[in-house]
């Protein structure tokens, strides 16, 4: 015998959007209703049997096996941040239909006059804030889902501490209740806001922090703070970051990161990527931050430790850039070979031919296939009323990678 469907029935917000008459239709003919309290109460006079929607597994369970007609209330879209992901991953999908009502989300860009086409949504509701952090100051327009821990407030300060302040601040709280109320603030001013547990932060990019505008690569060197000039050279940071062949949403390891000129770099280069740069000296460290703040690199965050140390942490490499070791350098290139991506790629500049020798042989020895460019650059000086050429140091730019040539 073919078992009952599940109907996933969506509420819109209430006093604004009501259920659609097909969704009314499936209500009525259930017998049995499944939801949190405030939807149940929506049906005081359903002759049929209530369960609360407490705890998944349990409410699952009991799907996997009635052979009741059973509708499961959700908010607004099931399918959006909703209960559809969950049953559907645990259900045949031929058993579920669903019914989507207007989501909270909708209901609070029509409000605040703004069209939400071009927005990316995230939610931190039960789930964090570090993980969706990224994708919030990589995003013009986002809506983000909040609760009573991971407030607007706190995300205000997470957001101010990556100098990601730049955004129109919208918060929309207690939607479809008497107390609904909407508040237009900067980031500053929601960091100080208190607000109800149930509410959605919309945030707007208006500006960006650093006014000025700098080129996505060719930074020139006298731009970025560092100490005693100790930077990789632009020509040569040109030809590195070509070397890693970077892509979007790729994650970074810049191993020695000193001034962050890099990192710096390859953010503009893959504005939903994640890079971490990481440093020690601090000294350095000074100047990185500076740096970082300056150019607005919202995508880099700053690992304060000596590689290998500090990597145990970090989400998996798809691209490797060592640019200073601190005499470890064997000890990261094995470290970094336990955890890079299979298709990823090691990229390490050299100034010495010890430091070259040393990276051939232990990349080889890990198995990568090592390809190496020798660069040697001049650039002109002025001399009286000549100009001549001043020759660079040579720089061995390292690239290596798994497989074939």
């Amino acid at each position: 015998m073919p078992q009952q469907k599940i109907y996933l029935v969506g509420a819109g917000i209430e006093g604004w959007e009501g259920f659609g008459k097909q969704a009314l239709e499936v209500i009525e003919g259930a017998q049995v209703l499944i939801g949190h309290k405030r939807l149940l109460d929506i049906f005081p006079e359903f002759k049929g049997e209530k369960r609360l929607l407490d705890d998944l597994s349990i409410t699952l369970e009991y799907l996997k096996t009635t052979d009741k007609r059973a509708v499961v209330l959700g908010s607004g879209d099931p399918n959006f941040f909703g209960i559809a992901r969950f049953l559907l991953r645990n259900l045949p999908k031929d058993r579920v239909e669903i019914y989507p009502n207007v989501t909270s989300v909708q209901y609070a860009f029509a409000r605040i006059k703004e069209p939400w086409d071009d927005a990316t949504f995230v939610s931190v509701h039960g789930r964090g804030i570090k993980p969706a952090l990224d994708r919030i100051i990589a995003s013009e327009k986002i809506a983000i889902l909040t609760d009573s821990v991971n407030t607007p407030a706190v995300l205000a300060r997470e957001l101010i501490a990556r100098g990601a302040e730049g955004y129109e601040a919208w918060v929309c709280e207690d939607l479809g209740l008497a107390s609904e109320k909407f508040t237009k603030t900067d980031v500053k001013g929601l960091a100080e806001l208190t607000c109800s547990p149930l509410n959605i932060l919309i945030l707007i990019k208006t500006w960006e922090p650093n006014l000025q505008n700098y080129p996505m690569i060719g930074i020139r060197d006298d731009e970025f703070a560092t100490a005693k000039k100790l930077i990789t050279k632009e020509e040569v940071r040109a030809i590195t970051l070509g070397k890693l062949q970077l892509q979007d949403d790729l994650v970074m390891w810049d191993i020695g990161a000193g001034s962050g000129s890099v990192s710096i770099e390859a953010a503009n280069l893959m504005p939903n990527g994640r890079i971490f740069a990481l440093e020690k000296n601090p000294q350095y460290l000074v100047f990185l931050k500076e740096n970082l703040k300056k150019f607005a690199a919202r995508n880099v965050m700053v690992v304060e430790a000596f590689a290998p140390d500090g990597l145990e942490e970090l989400p998996d490499a798809d691209r490797v850039f060592i640019g200073g070791s601190s005499g470890m350098l064997e000890e990261i290139i094995d470290a970094v070979d336990k955890r890079l991506k299979p298709d990823g790629f090691i990229v390490i500049n050299a100034v010495t031919l010890d430091t070259l020798t040393k990276s051939v042989e232990f990349l080889e020895d890990h198995g990568y296939t090592v390809e190496v460019t020798c660069v040697n650059i001049s650039k002109t000086r002025n001399l009286t009323e000549y100009k001549m050429f001043a020759a660079h140091n040579p720089v061995y730019v390292i690239a290596a990678w798994k497989g074939e040539e």
